[in-house]
């Protein structure tokens, strides 16, 4: 028995000495943190804020650099090329420079009205040619510009505009009227977009179309129409050269615009007021214009950038981040310091990017449906990439369960609210709001809905494409402070640093509102690709169309 008794503890010391040896050389880890890292969002504001990468312009050194980055960060995380064999999409592209002799003037029977370049007005030409001019062509006022069937309204109605230039307002009669049966009375439609007016008053045959600032209309001032709309502008390369743009685009001044409408003769207050009403009838204003713009032209090719985590049983639906990698550059005219660094817009977006990325890279086990992470290109010059992108989707659009866009991140502490642009859109907001409340937050509709802000960024062209597009971030109300600091900060940040040089990276950053969006959008992100329902547009939304679907088993 004594022997039996030694064998038997000997070999169950035996069997625990191997249990403990394997213990020891497989132990157990956790899986990794999910966590947003600020380690890594910060550090990536702050490369691609920097002067190395000049301003992140398309077409320039700094797109080479961004791209390049950008592609590096994606490969290291262990990323999937979202394009075949490739990070990159090439998305051709046109850039016409106005020589420095640009020049606009209006003649009536009170003799001519020259208009300062940067002063006064900004031009240019969206057509590739290396000479646009205007040569006496009518100036007709068409007030807003639109024609909205569904809203019975049509600034164009029998108005033959072809050859001559038209004078229009920016925003949307609802703006004006304060009117809530007017549009949409305080909201924004799509026909408040200035690149909507630009694109109609070309459908309707005009050779000019001059937009008049007004920055209660639009949210910023004219240093902002100098930063983005002088020097090189871009379009997307067309076989015509986009030929069927008007020959001459630009913006005059408010100043410049109570001149123009005095030497007609007009009233500019009583003008606009009148277009803001049903009834309302184009004014032409016996008045003339002639512009001259010499150009450089330049084709070439920007980038997309694109990568995939794949995902589980449904990953060939898929989940889309989007952030635009692109900004102003730099204007060798300015003193001092002459980059545009968009620490805000848009590094902290792509930054978000980057970071969103390494917590999908880390999740355990992989979601269901693959995650897409796209920065894209020419956003600063209408929402380009974007646009190129939903007319040449690489992954099928009708298999794209969600867009979720990042841009201008907050920059300051928690907040109590979640602001969504273009609220009451689609039920992503359904998933937004639970993450919300379980950080302590609301969500809540945009601030100032009369800007339309759901349109300055890529998740419209997602939109129109009837893809769900969701775009949120921290809102106002800060969490120490309150709503009327929050504002303050807004503010003072579209005066002074929006499209300015001043908007650049310090390591003083609050960064605590842009890591708590991240989290709300990366468990989003994760709900949406773990159910199997695609989200769906609310019923009064104006994307609302039936978009085929696979059927969920």
């Amino acid at each position: 028995m004594r022997i039996w008794g030694i064998r038997g503890s000997w070999g169950a010391q035996a069997s625990l000495s191997v249990l403990l040896a394997a213990c020891a050389a497989s132990p157990k880890v956790p899986p990794p943190s999910t966590d947003i890292d600020e380690a890594v969002y910060r550090d990536r504001v702050r490369m691609l804020a920097s002067d190395d990468f000049e301003g992140r312009k398309p077409g320039t050194p700094g797109e080479e650099k961004t791209v390049a980055y950008l592609v590096e960060q994606f490969r290291k995380l262990g990323l999937k090329p979202g394009n075949g064999d490739s990070f990159l999409q090439q998305v051709p592209m046109v850039e016409t420079l106005a020589g420095a002799d640009a020049s606009l003037s209006i003649t009536g029977p009170k003799g001519t009205l020259p208009l300062a370049y940067g002063k006064d007005m900004v031009i240019w030409t969206k057509r590739a040619l290396p000479q646009t001019e205007l040569k006496r062509s009518e100036l007709v006022f068409v007030g807003y510009g639109i024609v909205a069937p569904e809203y019975a309204w049509n600034d164009y109605a029998d108005l033959d505009v072809r050859g001559k230039t038209v004078l229009v307002l920016v925003n949307d009669p609802g703006y004006a009227a304060r009117d809530p049966k007017v549009f949409k009375g305080g909201s924004m439609t799509n026909y408040g977009r200035w690149a909507y007016k630009v694109e109609e008053a070309a459908r309707q045959g005009a050779a000019g179309v001059l937009l008049i600032h007004d920055s209660n209309a639009l949210g910023f001032g004219w240093s902002v129409i100098q930063s983005t709309w002088t020097g090189a502008q871009l379009d997307l390369a067309t076989a015509d050269g986009n030929a069927g743009r008007a020959a001459v685009e630009g913006w005059i001044g408010k100043d410049a615009a109570r001149a123009v409408f005095a030497a007609a003769g007009l009233d500019f207050a009583a003008a606009a007021a009148a277009a803001a009403h049903a009834g309302f009838k184009a004014t032409p204003m016996g008045l003339y214009v002639d512009a001259t713009l010499h150009n450089s032209v330049r084709q070439f090719s920007s980038a997309n950038v694109i990568a995939l985590c794949p995902g589980g049983k449904h990953r060939r639906e898929y989940v889309i981040y989007t952030a635009h990698w692109d900004h102003l550059g730099r204007d060798p005219a300015l003193p001092g310091h002459n980059i545009f660094n968009g620490a805000t817009d848009n590094a902290s977006g792509v930054a978000g990017l980057v970071a969103l990325a390494q917590s999908f890279v880390r999740t355990r086990p992989a979601a269901d449906r693959s995650i897409v992470f796209l920065a894209l290109t020419g956003a600063e010059s209408g929402l380009l990439g974007s646009r190129y992108y939903v007319e040449n989707p690489v992954l099928p659009l009708r298999e794209t369960a969600a867009v979720l866009n990042l841009d201008t991140l907050k920059r300051g502490g928690p907040t109590r609210d979640v602001t969504v642009f273009g609220f009451g859109n689609t039920d992503l907001e359904t998933y937004a709001r639970a993450m919300a409340l379980l950080q302590g937050r609301e969500l809540t509709p945009e601030p100032t809905p009369e800007l339309g802000l759901y349109f300055w960024s890529d998740n419209f062209n997602f939109a129109r494409a009837n893809v769900p597009a969701l775009y949120a971030k921290g809102g106002l109300d800060d969490s120490a402070r309150g709503p009327v600091w929050g504002r303050a900060q807004l503010d003072d940040y579209m005066q002074h640093r929006y499209h300015q040089p001043g908007d650049q990276y310090s390591p003083d950053w609050d960064v605590r509102g842009a890591l708590e969006d991240l989290t709300l959008y990366y468990e989003v992100g994760i709900r949406v690709a773990g159910s199997r329902r695609f989200p769906r547009w609310y019923p009064n939304s104006e994307y609302r169309e039936s978009r085929e679907r696979r059927a969920a088993p």
